[in-house]
């Protein structure tokens, strides 16, 4: 889908489909931006009939019998005109460009977003831009002549009508931040077979040379001579070898200066528990276990879209983890990057051990805050459902910024604690720590074998398990692998540089 800003009479101009976007006043849809005196009557009985009230998200089509150029008109609730929201306007072209599109139509117009004292119309047009090609995310990779029997319907143009400094500009920050998103969708779902760990690490060069980013990428000779035992010993059990991936990002103008920000990503290619192994039921969606390192992935892909001032250094931790006579054993101990000892209790807990050794050396690049992404434990979801992300800190003023951007992104989110009283949950018998406390507080006693490797740093950690994953489709989000937190980390990541 083609997307541009043209300055046409929308009303005026030949569609398939017209946006109109609609407000709530006191309840009731406002209708201040259709002049057309007989459209407006025919429009008024139209959506008292279907009770269309501009609630955000809610779609009214309606055809336009020949009264205006456009043949059908999309009316598109972007909720309260009092408290409009970036969200609401996700929602509203979200759900307006996928109603268009199922209708049939190709070339569509819109209306630019409305604004509101808290919403510029510059950043609402970048999020009804996001939102428009996310809707539209399919995977079809896989598809062959079975699935492809009927055409698929697809949005060829999507026009925004008008003009005004920097538009353009914003249009072009909100493809990015899709294409970011859709990126860290795509190699979610992509079958673990077909994206081991050396072939993401191809993926990520490839995203380093299309957007000017440094890469360095740590074969398994690389990381023995580091001493990255965790991620080496998670990987023995597969014929495809672990490796660590880091991806510079410097804004331009970057000096000594400049903030230097740090993210870490869990990229477990399949995870099939090694001996401590997984039951069949759901091992399929294993192969998402890797959400954390796309994530991450994708959010590199849009910093400078995006208008990051802060240098960013990502090191995506990525392995196989699976069962052979090489594969580690529960009982075996590691020694960390940092020399913290780790008793294995579980090949299953496999995520907290690659992250060690990514946390130790993202410190050592001289970052001054660290946030970690993983789909790391059964028991956030427990704790919190599948749509709400973990949050756990070490630093107030880290957590406030990123629950800011959660809440700016609509990305849900709660900070749990780092208990330290279930700390002694896991101490270890012949090691320093344990890699897991029991069922009891889960996520939490995951938090706390991580914080060991923090070095000492601002310290987040976003355990994401189970919100990788939609479980039906929303505005914006098609049912399955939904490139969680990409935005999120990009709005934190744009509040941090200064």
């Amino acid at each position: 889908m083609q997307i541009s800003l043209q300055p046409i009479d929308p009303f005026s101009a030949p569609s398939d489909a017209l946006i109109v976007p609609v407000l709530q006043f006191g309840g009731a849809p406002d209708f201040d931006v259709i002049t057309q005196p007989e459209l407006r009557s025919q429009l008024a009985q139209l959506v008292a009939d279907a009770d269309f009230t501009g609630k955000a998200g809610s779609t009214l089509l309606v055809q336009t019998m020949g009264l205006i150029p456009p043949r059908r008109l999309v009316l598109a609730g972007a909720g309260d005109r009092e408290k409009l929201t970036a969200e609401g306007v996700r929602k509203a072209w979200g759900s307006a460009v996928t109603k268009a599109r199922d209708a049939g139509a190709k070339q569509v117009v819109s209306l630019l977003p409305p604004s509101s004292e808290g919403l510029s119309g510059a950043a609402a047009l970048a999020e009804a831009v996001a939102a428009a090609a996310l809707a539209t995310y399919r995977f079809t990779a896989y598809q062959g002549t079975v699935k492809n029997e009927k055409p698929v319907k697809e949005i060829d143009a999507l026009t925004f009508a008008g003009e005004g400094e920097g538009l353009a500009d914003q249009i072009a920050r909100g493809e990015a931040v899709a294409a970011a998103v859709n990126l860290a969708r795509d190699v979610t779902n992509e079958p673990g077979s077909d994206l081991p760990p050396m072939a993401f690490a191809a993926a990520a060069s490839q995203v380093a040379e299309e957007h000017g980013l440094e890469i360095t990428i740590y074969d398994a000779n690389a990381l023995q001579e580091m001493g990255a035992n965790a991620i080496l010993a998670v990987g023995k059990g597969s014929a495809n070898p672990p490796c660590m991936i880091h991806m510079v990002y410097r804004p331009e103008g970057a000096t000594d200066s400049t903030p230097s920000l740090g993210l870490v990503g869990k990229c477990i290619t399949f995870d099939t528990g090694g001996y401590s192994i997984k039951p069949a039921d759901g091992m399929g969606e294993m192969k998402g276990d890797m959400g954390g390192g796309a994530a991450v992935l994708g959010v590199m892909a849009a910093l400078k879209a995006a208008g990051v001032q802060a240098v960013v250094h990502a090191v995506i931790c990525s392995a196989e983890n699976k069962i052979s006579g090489e594969a580690f054993l529960p009982g075996d101990v590691i020694r960390g990057m940092n020399g913290v000892t780790m008793e294995i209790i579980s090949t299953d807990a496999e995520g907290r051990l690659v992250m060690a050794d990514g946390l130790v050396y993202l410190a050592r690049q001289g970052v001054r805050e660290m946030v970690d992404i993983s789909t790391l434990t059964g028991a956030k979801i427990i704790a919190l459902g599948n749509e709400t992300v973990a949050l756990f800190a070490n630093n107030d003023d880290l957590a406030d910024r990123i629950l800011g951007a959660s809440e700016y992104a609509a990305e849900p989110m709660w900070r749990l604690p780092l208990s330290e009283h279930l700390e002694s949950q896991i101490e270890a018998e012949i090691a320093d720590i344990k890699n897991t406390g029991g069922r009891a507080g889960g996520s939490i006693t995951a938090a706390l074998f991580l914080q060991h490797f923090s070095e000492g740093l601002p310290w987040a950690h976003l355990d994401i398990a189970g919100s990788n994953r939609s479980t039906k489709s929303t505005a914006y989000a098609p049912k399955g692998s939904n490139g969680v937190m990409v935005r999120t980390l990009l709005e934190y990541l744009r509040r941090s540089g200064g």
